[in-house]
């Protein structure tokens, strides 16, 4: 086989660049080493920054998000049970879009016409430091291989992509936090419009939303826990403890439908083309959750690279692939400085001790007496210009 574009992976990432591709006319292959049922059974957040719903539209994608999407105008910051609410549309006119990851999947999987390949096994990549790349990957027993020009490493921070790229040729940066965050999805309605982010002596808490009828609670635990020591009785006494009284007492609970612990960490790779091949989204870079910056950095990065692929392509410019890495790498450390900064504020870092949580309770003052600090919040949040 051959094409323009091999992508591998068929996360968010990886389905926009080759959606984005195909309505210009690069011809692009995906590869997906898992099945399409389990890539959409992966359960991930989904606040939208307006950037990724206009890439939606642009990928002809949008309708379902447009109708089933929740606006948020702002989210609700609580220290100690002291609630402040930022209002985003009266600091900056800009809002956010809760609409989940995994449907933001589906919908491009939906539109996509060209190809796509699933359970792809023992993907390699060849000769991408040349004028003619490759790729192959196993399938049903037999070697397939697809010639290209260019390929795009969407497949996450545990992909090949990444890891084919000589170590001398990469630089990481990386910080290990101290914590994850266990989650529990459950039909019930949220205990509020908007998402309520809780910083408690107790460790950190969330509140957050799928739809008017599902709900995502999330507390900060020690990285050594097991989600089969937190039972749902548990982890609803220990979210209430962490809540605004008022906020506590309203709270719906029920049976979950699906509990999980994830590891927080921030990761830049640098740089990100190495010849003919390009990382994009969590083969680049990974944010704590805390900055709600994960997808849409992704969606950024892939907007940047299929306007480069299709210059490169159409009109044979290498202009756009020329400066891909240094343009996102920008946009890629102002989100790590935000998500960062969010994390910092409102989770517990035992080895601070008294003297850091004064610090964060400073910080948060600062921040609920300061319209130009809630407008810097503001601004991040919602999403900075590409």
């Amino acid at each position: 086989m051959r094409t323009n574009v091999v992508i591998i992976g068929a996360g968010p990432a990886g389905l926009m660049l080759g959606r984005l591709l195909e309505l210009a006319g690069v011809d692009a292959i995906i590869l997906e080493r898992k099945s399409p049922d389990y890539v959409l059974g992966r359960i991930r957040a989904g606040v939208l920054e307006q950037g990724t719903i206009d890439l939606m539209d642009r990928a002809e994608a949008g309708a379902r998000m447009h109708a089933e999407g929740l606006i948020h105008h702002g989210v609700e910051l609580s220290f100690d049970g002291d609630r402040h609410r930022l209002d985003f549309s009266d600091l900056i006119g800009r809002h956010v879009m809760v609409y989940g990851q995994t449907e933001v999947t589906r919908d491009l999987m939906n539109v996509r016409k060209a190809q796509s390949i699933y359970d792809a096994e023992d993907v390699e990549l060849y000769d991408f430091d040349t004028a003619k790349p490759y790729v192959t990957y196993r399938q049903s027993g037999k070697t397939h291989r697809i010639d290209c020009d260019h390929i795009a490493g969407c497949d996450g921070f545990h992909g090949v992509s990444r890891q084919s790229v000589p170590q001398k040729a990469l630089t990481t940066f990386e910080r290990i936090y101290p914590f994850g965050w266990l989650g529990i999805l459950v039909d019930q309605p949220p205990v509020a419009d908007e998402l309520i982010y809780a910083h408690h002596e107790r460790g950190f808490a969330l509140c957050s939303q799928r739809s008017h009828t599902r709900s995502r609670y999330y507390v900060q635990v020690q990285t050594d826990e097991k989600v089969e020591d937190w039972s749902d009785t548990r982890f609803w006494d220990e979210l209430r403890l962490r809540l605004n009284p008022e906020t506590a007492e309203a709270l719906r609970t029920g049976p979950s439908i699906e509990k999980s612990i994830a590891p927080l960490r921030s990761f830049v790779a640098e740089p990100l083309r190495f010849g003919r091949l390009f990382l994009a989204g969590d083969a680049a870079h990974i944010v704590p959750p805390t900055g709600a910056k994960g997808l849409n950095l992704a969606m950024s990065d892939v907007a940047t690279l299929a306007d480069a692929l299709i210059e490169a392509t159409l009109d044979h410019s290498p202009a756009g692939i020329d400066v891909y890495s240094a343009k996102v790498l920008q946009r890629i450390w102002k989100a790590e400085r935000f998500s960062w900064w969010m994390t910092s504020l409102l989770h517990t870092f035992p080895e601070t001790g008294p003297f850091g949580r004064r610090i964060q309770r400073a910080e948060f003052d600062y921040l609920c007496g300061s319209r130009v600090a809630q407008q810097s919040l503001a601004e991040n949040y919602t999403g900075l210009p590409s």
